[in-house]
């Protein structure tokens, strides 16, 4: 994989896919910083950020730029679910999910993009979720976040990528994660039972995925949707 070394900024960067991520981008020799709302992260230049707060990511960003420079590189990942049923779904419990799954990204991608039109190099980057492109009962909330990064993303390629930015998108199914270690183990067998692969995946599967849509190889990859799923979704 042919890599120069970026600056890089990873949200939610403390555990799961985001620390992965932000792992294997260094071991490519990336400056990477991340996000988190629950301390440092070692070994990571470290930002408290809350991606509900334009200013906490402004505040986020002007930081990463004098300690590593312009963000070259933007994972979006943190995120959060609030499940319920449709009927004893709140609209607050909507609309918290969506600011923070979606309009948060949106917020990332606008303050990332000041700095990548300048340099005319970007890559933007979008944790979205094979739930996004399937849905799942209970989860609409989540679902809706998570298929709104397609279009989003697909846009930011459409208006961007003449500027030497691509945005893509990459949907991980179910991953070994603090998230997925609270199910029930009648549940987690009938989802492992659901993917041809036989087993959830490793954060470490993602970060690998991502870490080649931030390398110089994946120049001409733009608009794109990439399920890393175990063939859960077959590609959709």
């Amino acid at each position: 994989m042919t890599t120069t070394s970026r600056s890089v900024l990873v949200t939610g960067g403390n555990r799961g896919i985001g620390l992965a991520t932000a792992r294997a981008l260094q071991a490519q020799g990336h400056q990477v910083a991340v996000t988190s709302r629950s301390g440092e992260v070692d070994g990571f230049l470290t930002v408290k950020c809350d991606v509900t707060s334009v200013d906490d990511i402004d505040a986020a960003f002007s930081l990463v730029e004098e300690a590593q420079g312009p963000v070259e590189v933007l994972v979006s990942n943190a995120g959060i679910t609030d499940d319920q049923l449709l009927l004893r779904m709140s609209e607050e419990s909507f609309t918290t999910v969506l600011d923070t799954n979606l309009t948060a990204s949106y917020r990332l991608a606008k303050r990332a993009s000041k700095t990548m039109l300048r340099g005319r190099f970007g890559r933007l980057l979008f944790v979205s979720s094979v739930v996004g492109l399937s849905g799942s009962a209970g989860q609409a909330s989540y679902a809706a976040s998570k298929a709104g990064l397609v279009g989003f993303s697909r846009s930011l390629a459409r208006e961007l990528g003449t500027r030497g930015i691509t945005s893509n998108v990459v949907a991980p199914g179910f991953i070994e994660t603090d998230m997925t270690a609270e199910l029930a183990e009648a549940r987690r067998e009938a989802i492992v039972a659901s993917i041809p692969a036989g087993r959830m995946a490793k954060p470490e599967e993602v970060a690998a995925v991502l870490a080649f849509l931030a390398s110089d190889d994946a120049g001409y990859v733009n608009g794109a949707v990439i399920p890393v799923d175990g063939g859960l979704g077959m590609g959709h």
